[in-house]
């Protein structure tokens, strides 16, 4: 396949939904061999298929994100698929709500086990290789709530913002190898986690999803909120060649949610 990245191999771990998934599928259309990563291999079989269905190349890798084991067979698959590893994509996350004095312990290291750890060995593993590409790159996917937070999200937020300052760091650590790693804060966007969170604040109907899912766009200056293949499209970019100078950025894809004050004029008479 022809495109802006034909001849380049991306790992996206946690690319079997939301925006990983999209990120996968993306970059398989601008022509990179993908390794797509999941918990379940029939998920990661399934993104395969639908890129391998419209000419692409790709291969499945599964495993718990935050056992060592599985970052370190994704990689080595990864390279004996397709010989080369230009880019990782962090894109494996969950959420889990409550504020410090009623998120258990174990609901705190399960978040940071996924979020943050996982982030940390898939990198550990596969920087050797992506070291040695002519233009390697990480991106991580991080949140607008790693550097402003809505209620009753302790642990996520905390995780994310753990994301965003893992990313800088690895930056710094990186450069003298030509690799460049950012990260990306999304605002709300519409993927199978968010329509889950929306689903425990209404009455459980499609239309009350809708209807939450309309009312939370609000908050963003565009007046929605983001479509996958947006986030999608802005991860690609840093992957790309044509970000060869960007490295160390913590870039905002969030409809303008974190620009806008929500302090309103009065109103003239």
């Amino acid at each position: 396949m022809t495109g802006e990245h034909a001849g380049r191999v991306a790992l996206v771990f946690g690319g079997t939904s939301g925006i990983g998934r999209g990120t996968a599928l993306e970059l398989a259309a601008q022509g990179a061999a993908v390794a797509v990563h999941g918990l379940d291999s029939g998920e990661a079989a399934s993104v395969v298929a639908e890129i391998e269905s419209h000419g692409g190349r790709a291969i499945g890798v599964h495993g718990p994100i935050d056992d060592e084991t599985t970052a370190a067979a994704a990689v080595e698959q990864t390279i004996a698929a397709f010989g080369q590893l230009d880019s990782i994509v962090l894109s494996a996350g969950i959420q889990r709500y409550g504020d410090v004095v009623s998120t258990s312990r174990q609901t705190w290291d399960e978040v940071f086990g996924v979020n943050v750890t996982g982030a940390f060995l898939a990198s550990k593993h596969a920087l050797p290789f992506i070291r040695q590409s002519p233009n390697g790159s990480v991106v991580v996917v991080a949140s607008v709530q790693a550097s402003a937070a809505q209620t009753q999200v302790a642990a996520y937020s905390a995780s994310k913002g753990a994301l965003v300052a893992l990313a800088r760091s690895m930056a710094v650590d990186e450069a003298p190898f030509g690799v460049r790693v950012n990260s990306v804060s999304p605002g709300s966007v519409d993927t199978p986690m968010l329509r889950a969170s929306a689903a425990l604040f209404g009455d459980g109907t499609a239309e009350s999803v809708e209807r939450t899912l309309a009312n939370w766009g609000t908050s963003h200056a565009l007046g929605r909120i983001a479509k996958v293949d947006e986030v999608a499209a802005a991860i690609s970019f840093l992957c790309s060649p044509r970000a060869s100078f960007i490295t160390g950025v913590d870039l905002r894809v969030d409809g303008g949610l974190t620009a806008a004050l929500p302090v309103p004029l009065p109103q003239k008479d």
